[in-house]
């Protein structure tokens, strides 16, 4: 007698043909139709709604994604407990049983969305162990309704169609190395866990249990396993891979994974034909599929604020854009080669050498195209002990100045030495990269979680926070230009705060005062502000790119700087002259680069110098303009930068901030360093005057009533990069107009160079009133303030 090919262990004998009713096939049709549109609407809006809560300054709501999961999975879960149970037609039954176990491991891996998104490791590792744990219960599950293997025999070559599931995995992954960009070491590793158990968990799910449910007829039909197979498949991807990702990086599955349910079927119609098995290739496929943004891309980066230009969301939308053609191609190219009756008989060589010409393809663009190395986030310790400033003598005027920066860069500088000797020594010995920093008693350190937590345990730390790294992107964004032509004389909102009067009435342009700027950078060609620039070697810092001479790309540095000191009729204080730094990348920030700047705006230095060493406090600009925030998503808390703020007001340094932009919600005025006491905090209104709805609001998280003061932040016209020019708003356009203000009553008046508290009385006992809806955010000093603040007043008193 003639040897039977052997089966494989878990094989189940093809299903008989059955004539259900038709009424079961339209409820599994409603029920799978349901799934999809609920699970895409509740995944798109639970998005949407955290990115709201996010741009708006609100705190995420933590409860948010387990609501959403476990409503997706009652309301989907029902009907589709129903179809499990009730049809008579044992293929309906089992793809509602299918469909249930896929909703039951969305629900159990959609909860751990609750982590915060800042413990990205811990997420990986409780999705790696959840989705490894539902694989083990789910085989055992379908082992108890099928053959289980004898054990005998040796460990199979890999079967021809469990490469195909390789390669098709690896093609599925090629767009995510090209444009995306790997965390840390054990950041990735734990992807490629999590993305493994997340393909076992499928392979058990979708094994040859469920696609001999669709292989009937005698012999069986493949056109009916692919077609009503792979949908069937496809709907039960849909929420397992929505369960997958934090908050935003499991957007791209729910568009790339649904459709090679089709090419899962074309597999196993072929694994049946060779009688290989199908399982393996599920898993590789699968897991590639899902490795690829799981590890690629960091979803604090996928975000609202970055909608509109060339940044992380457009190149995460190319990607799944071209994941879902590759998934489409597979699914098409599976199921008609390999799914016909007389379809294509894989080879394990072509097999084998389509799949290594894929990972060596694989491995080429990681190392060309794409963005080769590790990009992982860093660890910001925050000393216990920082410096004690008291007893620094306030002396004012331009002598007074200096005398007092020296001095408190003097303590400073000692102070960070002294403490962060042993932790320097201990972390060198490690051989851990690091970067100390004295303004905030603080060090930058390469690490991740086991790391940190042995930083936590020392005695001479206070705290350890995660300083955001973010990715670099496959192509830098487009410059931001200016399409407006030069204003004609002094803008509105220069007219509206009276510098214009200061100019012509009492001939102050802000000569002799120095205005600092940390920002997205600076155009130092503009025509608006090439003559301003202080010049030497210590008056620009690029931390990010190390450039050499004042450049932006963003625009929004550029614009700021153009309102307090440019010429033309934009800036405030067209005489005075500026210095720069680069705090921000694409609009995003952290600790480490905010304390780079703020440490350069106190003691300048040289270009490759050491801030402990090669500081120049006696070149410190005189006022700093600051419009920037740093929220808990780039890892600040709300103290974080208080020790930075201290030192540069005992250093008779005038610290302008915006309030934000999270307004008209009361209390949003949060993120450091517009709450800080000794920050002159400043709002925006338009033409009109009024306090515009963006404006953030008091009071502060420390009960302090704030903003300070409002400036005009409605479309203002200011520098862009390129010589053009460009219309604005939000408090970033607001607050450096005060700055100016600041610059003409110190031009005005020298003695007042670091006489910070009669500096900030003139200000707000001169501001006008501006209308405040009675009661509003418990009183109008934390809408507007002290008022609009006016230059002409001002400078007037200041010399009076």
């Amino acid at each position: 007698m003639p040897m039977q090919p052997q089966r494989p262990a878990d094989h189940v004998t093809p299903a008989p043909a059955e004539r259900g009713s038709p009424w079961a096939v339209v409820a599994a049709v409603a029920v799978g139709l349901w799934i999809v549109g609920l699970t895409v609407v509740a995944q798109l809006g639970g998005w949407l709604a955290d990115q709201i809560l996010l741009v708006s300054g609100l705190d995420r709501a933590t409860w948010l994604w387990p609501v959403t999961t476990v409503g997706v999975l009652l309301l989907a879960g029902t009907p589709t407990l129903a179809l499990a149970l009730a049809p008579r037609s044992a293929t309906v039954r089992a793809a509602g049983r299918v469909w249930l176990t896929g909703l039951l491991a969305f629900a159990a891996l959609g909860l751990l969305r609750a982590l915060p998104p800042v413990h990205h490791e811990a997420y990986l590792a409780a999705l790696a162990v959840t989705a490894g744990l539902a694989a083990l219960v789910v085989r055992r599950l379908v082992a108890a309704r099928t053959t289980p293997p004898d054990g005998s025999g040796p460990v199979p070559r890999p079967a021809p169609v469990t490469l195909l599931g390789l390669a098709g995995g690896l093609v599925l992954l090629l767009p995510w190395v090209w444009v995306g960009a790997l965390g840390g070491l054990l950041e990735t590793l734990l992807a490629a866990l999590a993305a493994a158990a997340v393909g076992a968990l499928t392979a058990a799910l979708l094994g040859d249990a469920l696609w001999s449910r669709f292989a009937v007829g005698t012999p069986p039909r493949p056109a009916r396993l692919v077609l009503v197979g792979g949908l069937v498949a496809g709907v039960a991807l849909l929420p397992v891979g929505a369960a997958v990702g934090q908050s935003g990086a499991h957007l791209p599955l729910l568009f790339t994974l649904p459709p090679t349910g089709f090419a899962l079927a074309g597999l196993a119609a072929a694994a049946r034909r060779t009688a290989a098995g199908g399982g393996p290739g599920t898993g590789w496929l699968v897991g590639l599929g899902v490795f690829g943004p799981l590890a690629w891309t960091d979803a604090e980066e996928i975000n609202l604020a970055l909608v509109g230009s060339r940044d992380v969301p457009y190149w995460v939308a190319v990607a799944t854009g071209t994941g879902l053609a590759v998934a489409v191609v597979l699914a098409v190219a599976y199921g008609v080669l390999l799914g016909r009756r007389h379809g294509a008989r894989p080879g394990r060589a072509v097999a084998g050498v389509t799949a290594a010409i894929l990972l060596a393809a694989v491995g080429v663009v990681a190392a060309g195209p794409g963005q080769p190395g590790l990009h992982g986030e860093r660890l910001f310790v925050v000393l216990r002990e920082q410096a004690d400033l008291g007893g620094i003598p306030t002396t004012t005027g331009r002598a007074g100045r200096d005398a007092r920066t020296t001095e408190v860069y003097r303590r400073l500088v000692e102070t960070a030495r002294r403490t962060q000797a042993d932790l320097s020594g201990e972390l060198r010995r490690f051989g851990l990269d690091h970067t100390p920093y004295y303004l905030v008693n603080a060090i930058e350190v390469d690490g991740g979680p086991l790391v940190r937590a042995w930083l936590a345990g020392r005695p001479e730390v206070d705290r350890v926070l995660v300083s955001q790294r973010i990715r670099p992107l496959p192509a830098p964004a487009a410059p931001t230009r200016g399409e407006a032509p030069p204003p004609r004389g002094p803008e509105w909102n220069v007219r509206l705060l009276g510098a214009d009067r200061v100019w012509s009435e009492l001939g102050v342009t802000g000569a002799g005062v120095t205005v600092g700027s940390s920002d997205s950078g600076v155009d130092g060609a503009h025509p608006a502000l090439a003559a301003g620039f202080r010049g030497g070697d210590d008056s620009w810092h690029d931390p990010w790119d190390g450039t050499s001479v004042p450049d932006d790309e963003g625009g929004h540095g550029t614009h700021t700087l153009g309102s307090a000191v440019g010429r033309g009729g934009i800036g405030v204080a067209p005489g005075a002259s500026w210095t720069g730094c680069v705090n921000l990348d694409r609009n995003l920030g952290n600790p480490a680069y905010y304390l780079d700047c703020l440490q350069f705006m106190l003691a300048p230095f040289p270009p490759g110098g050491d801030p402990f060493t090669d500081g120049r406090p006696q070149r410190a600009p005189d006022i700093l303009t600051n419009s920037w925030g740093c929220p808990a998503l780039e890892g600040c808390d709300p103290r974080v930068l208080r020790p930075a703020t201290d030192a540069l007001d005992a250093a008779g340094i005038l610290v302008v901030a915006a309030a934000g932009n999270t307004g008209p919600h009361c209390g949003s005025v949060d993120d450091p360093p517009a709450p800080y006491p000794d920050v002159l905090t400043v709002g925006a209104v338009d033409r009109q005057r009024r306090v515009t709805d963006f404006s953030s609001r008091g009071p502060t998280p420390g009960g302090e009533a704030k903003p300070d003061l409002v400036a005009p932040g409605a479309d203002v016209l200011s520098a862009m990069p390129g010589g053009g020019y460009g219309e604005l708003s939000g408090t970033s356009m607001a607050t450096p107009q005060v700055a100016g203000v600041a610059a003409l009553m110190w031009s005005a008046n020298p003695a007042l160079v670091g006489d910070l508290a009669r500096t900030r009385r003139i200000l707000t006992e001169t501001a006008n009133a501006v209308p405040v809806a009675a009661g509003a955010c418990g009183g109008e000093r934390n809408v507007a303030g002290a008022g609009l603040v006016d230059a002409y007043a001002a400078v007037r008193a200041a010399t009076g």
